[in-house]
């Protein structure tokens, strides 16, 4: 699973976006409300500064003694009902001269020389009737506090929420820890073999409570399955007498008469007799078979073949021993050639090759059918999955077998057309003829 699709970066995707919506509505409301207080303040020095020189010069007699104390970087002006002006402090840098048009709105923001200032004014009284003062402070203390404010907020606003994501990140593996490792035991459980509980954390949090739920279940897939294995067990049980009798029965009458629709019959018999092996086989599993291993000759296992699956083209080296269960692995093979039998057709050619290849056996199964389907691919192993219209246990129940041998099945679709299947198990040869027989009964003569 890619790291941008897990549940702790999306936590922590999620956790950023709040903590961005958040810093930017919190940080503009403290920089509003900040840049609010200190505009208040500069437009209360301007007020008083405004006030006192309209007082003193309305009233000269008023401030009498006292001096009004300098304010860096401050002008004014008198100007008089024409807007011409009056009075002016001794600065070059001014813009305006006695006599002069005023150039600057009288109250409000303007620029002197590039630098921010506010101005206010006033109507002068007493002999200075007809008058007003203008008064301006530099506004840049406002202005460079603003600027600050708006590049702090953007650098928290791009900060926060990434130290979030990884924070948040960073913490969600170790939080969410117990719950990747249930993850990966629970993937890792094969309900064929084995459905033990999932281990608990500690905290008894959502993810304690998911697990828990997880285990329960676990407990009923196994009481489930042990229902259906042995529902499926009597069934096979109460099929596999009658079927036995009836096969046994179909093939004397079929030898005393040569009538082709008994030994039809008596076929069609035998078929069902494999498919009650295949589904006692699905019934038992891995973990409750038990192979009985007999020293057997390739020839033998053959000769079985020929007589369950005719018709067979056999090709390799059959002069070998081979270490097996006879019966699981002569099941498993006759599988294979029965759905080759069946997709091949009457005149199609079918043929079973045996080599041997470092220390494994190779039995390949070839046939002149249609091939596989392209659709199915691996699923073609699942229990009643078919692509040629049989039970779909016999690929299952093969690989099954071969597994337990230490072995394994593949299947697919040879260069030359039609379909392949190679069975694979440890090769234990010796030399010999090949002919001895195994101790164990012939599902032939079963």
């Amino acid at each position: 699973m890619a790291w941008h699709e897990s549940l702790r970066f999306r936590l922590a995707l999620a956790f950023s976006l709040v903590t961005l919506v958040l810093v930017t509505l919190v940080g503009s409301a403290m920089m509003s409300l900040l840049l609010s207080g200190m505009d208040s303040q500069f437009q209360l020095r301007l007020t008083d500064r405004a006030d006192t020189l309209s007082q003193r010069l309305s009233d000269p007699a008023a401030g009498l003694g006292e001096s009004l104390p300098p304010v860096q970087g401050s002008f004014f002006a008198i100007v008089d009902q024409e807007g011409t002006v009056l009075q002016v402090p001794d600065d070059p840098t001014l813009a305006y001269q006695v006599g002069e048009r005023f150039p600057y709105p009288l109250d409000g923001d303007l620029t002197i020389s590039g630098v921010p200032f506010r101005g206010a004014s006033r109507e002068l009284t007493g002999f200075s009737e007809g008058q007003t003062l203008w008064v301006a402070l530099p506004s840049e203390p406002l202005t460079d506090a603003r600027d600050a404010a708006g590049r702090a907020l953007l650098l928290a606003m791009t900060v926060t929420p990434l130290l979030t994501l990884l924070l948040g990140y960073l913490l969600g593996q170790r939080m969410l820890s117990h719950l990747g490792r249930a993850a990966l035991l629970a993937d890792r459980i094969d309900p064929s073999h084995s459905v033990a509980a999932l281990p608990l954390p500690a905290r008894r949090d959502e993810v304690h409570r998911l697990i828990s739920a997880i285990n329960r279940l676990l407990v009923r897939i196994d009481a489930q399955q042990h229902r259906e294995k042995a529902l499926l067990g009597q069934i096979v049980h109460e099929l596999g007498a009658p079927l036995t009798v009836l096969k046994a029965t179909l093939d004397r009458a079929g030898e005393r008469t040569g009538d082709p629709e008994i030994q039809k019959a008596a076929l069609v018999a035998d078929e069902l007799t494999f498919t009650t092996q295949d589904l006692m086989q699905l019934a038992r599993g891995e973990l409750d078979l038990k192979l009985a291993w007999h020293l057997i000759g390739a020839a033998s296992l053959r000769d079985r073949l020929e007589r369950l699956v005719p018709g067979t083209d056999y090709t390799g080296d059959w002069n070998g021993m081979i270490l097996c269960d006879p019966d699981r692995l002569t099941q498993a093979l006759r599988n294979l050639l029965a759905n080759a039998r069946r997709a091949a057709g009457a005149s199609g050619q079918v043929t079973l090759n045996l080599r041997t290849a470092g220390e494994q056996l190779h039995f390949t199964v070839r046939d002149t059918g249609p091939g596989l389907p392209a659709d199915l691919g691996e699923s073609i192993f699942d229990p009643f999955v078919s692509g040629s219209g049989s039970s779909g246990l016999g690929l299952s129940v093969s690989r099954q077998i071969a597994e337990l041998h230490g072995g394994n099945l593949v299947g697919g679709n040879s260069a030359g057309g039609g379909a392949e299947f190679c069975l694979s198990i440890p090769a234990v040869l010796l030399d010999g003829e090949g002919d001895e027989e195994d101790s164990e009964p012939d599902p032939e003569e079963a």
